[in-house]
Order: C-alpha cells, then sequence, then structure tokens
C-alpha cells in the first residue's frame, strides 16, 4: 500500500488492520510521491506508451507520469485512495496486485513503495506483471529492500512480544535482498538491467508517532484498543536514540531501497 516503511497503499489485498487514510497519508508520508521521481526518470517514459501504475495510491505519479504524456492506468487497493485519483481525472481501479487479469496490454509497468505490502505472494505479483507487459517491455520499480526500517521494524516486534502478542503473522511486510528478488524476475521471464540496493534515511515530516500511526496499524491492531496508544509511546521510546536528532528534535525513518529494472523477455 503506497506506500511506505516508505510506502504507499499496497495493490494487493488490503492487509488486516491496515487502513489507508488518504488525508493522514497526504500528512504523514507526502514525501513518498517526491522520493519516487528518480523510479520516473529510470522508467524514462516516453509519450504515447501505455504504463501500469501498480500501487498508484492517491495517483501522484500516475498524474506525473501522464502529464509526461503515458497514457497510465492506475491500480491500488485501497478504495479510498482510488476514490482520489479517480476524482482527479485519472483511470485508476481497486485490484487485487497478486491477481492482476492485464494480458499484453502495456510497455511499461511502474510502481513506487507498494511492492513491499504485497507479501502474500510476491511471484505471483511478478508473474501478474509480466503477462500485463507486452514483448520486451519495461518492469520498473522502487520498494523496501532488505533491512528496511529495521530499528522501527524492530522496536514494533519488541513491544508486541512484551505485551505478549507474537508480532509475525501481523508483519505486513516484504523487504526482499536483491538476490531473492531477481530470482523472482527470472522465474517470470525478465532480465534485469539495473538494479540497486542502497540506505535512505528519511526525514520525517513531523514525530515518528505519525509515522507509526499511518504505516504500523497491522502491529497495533492485534492489541486491544485500550493499549495501542500507550504501544506507540512505548515504541517511539525504544527507537527515539536512534531515528531523532538530538540537537534539532527532527525524526528520521531507517529506509533502505530496492529500486529496479526489469526487461520481459519474449
Amino acid at each position: 500500500m503506497t506506500a511506505a516503511p516508505e510506502g504507499g497503499p499496497s495493490a494487493g489485498q488490503p492487509n488486516a488492520g491496515q487502513y489507508w487514510d488518504p488525508v493522514r497519508y497526504r500528512a504523514e508520508a507526502g514525501f513518498v510521491a517526491t522520493l519516487g521521481l528518480p523510479v520516473v526518470e529510470w522508467l524514462a517514459p516516453v509519450p504515447g506508451e501505455r504504463v501500469l501504475d501498480l500501487g498508484c495510491g492517491e495517483g501522484a505519479l500516475t498524474a506525473k507520469l501522464a502529464a509526461l504524456g503515458c497514457v497510465v492506468t492506475g491500480v491500488d487497493a485501497s478504495p479510498d485512495q482510488i476514490a482520489i485519483a479517480r476524482a482527479e481525472g485519472l483511470d485508476a481501479h481497486v485490484v487485487d496486485g497478486h491477481a492482476l487479469s492485464f494480458e499484453s496490454e502495456f510497455d511499461a509497468v511502474f510502481s513506487n513503495a507498494a511492492l513491499h505490502w504485497m507479501k502474500r505472494d510476491p511471484g505471483a505479483v511478478v508473474a501478474g506483471v509480466a503477462r500485463a507487459l507486452k514483448p520486451g517491455g519495461r518492469f520498473v520499480a522502487e520498494m523496501g529492500g532488505d533491512g528496511n526500517v529495521a530499528t522501527l521494524r524492530g522496536a514494533l516486534h519488541a513491544e508486541l512480544r512484551a505485551r505478549e502478542v507474537d508480532p509475525a503473522p501481523v508483519d505486513p511486510w516484504y523487504f526482499p535482498t536483491p538476490a531473492a528478488y531477481e530470482a523472482h524476475l527470472a522465474a517470470a521471464g525478465f532480465e534485469v538491467t539495473r538494479m540497486e540496493h542502497f540506505a535512505r534515511p528519511t526525514s520525517l515530516p513531523g514525530d515518528v508517532l505519525g509515522w507509526l500511526a499511518t504505516f504500523a496499524e497491522c502491529f497495533t491492531n492485534a492489541l486491544p484498543a485500550t493499549d495501542r496508544a500507550a504501544a506507540l509511546e512505548a515504541v517511539r521510546a525504544r527507537v527515539e536514540a536512534d531515528l531523532r536528532d538530538p540537537a534539532t528534535g527532527g525524526w528520521q525513518a531507517d529506509y533502505v531501497r530496492l529500486r529496479l529494472a526489469a526487461r520481459k523477455v519474449g
């Protein structure tokens, strides 16, 4: 979900307990689309070509691609985010990213900060992307990579365990190594043309509690409603020494990204 980790709402089935509030998302994660602009550069969109934006959220980058002359279709699992995209005049649809039904329709598939929410079957997602592309089509994406938000994720896991809740079943994120994702791509008939795995610490627009409220509902909703606010405060305390600048008071998230470009062979 764009979102997310850095990320927008997933184009996969909505994660249990995770609701994408468009107003909150815009306030706490508006940086996601801005930081996705280098992925657009990797795509090198050509006016007139058909592009599928997988995990489009409210359509910020969908609109950017359309403004560059592409014929863009956006898909996402969040009905509320899709409603905003459609209100902006974009061709956007609520779709399960694990079961894309397109057949050889697109010159390129683009995805920013969404694939890491498609945890149930990443191989099926990549296979659906391959089916959606014409022969020789491009797949350009960025997602959370191995090590993404390790400090935040570790604190969430620790806090749930401290409250006698197993975090593993509710953890919604898939942050693969380059080798693991390249294996999915190869199995689906892609040739990787470029891949980078890199740390990108990212300043947050406000307190880390806003980030947690936006992206960590799957964890907190595993707790009784009366415990959730205290749990988030405890997570904040766990990460403050690592993620808050003592001089400025500003917060950052410990993002690690996996960016890729691949071509459908045949």
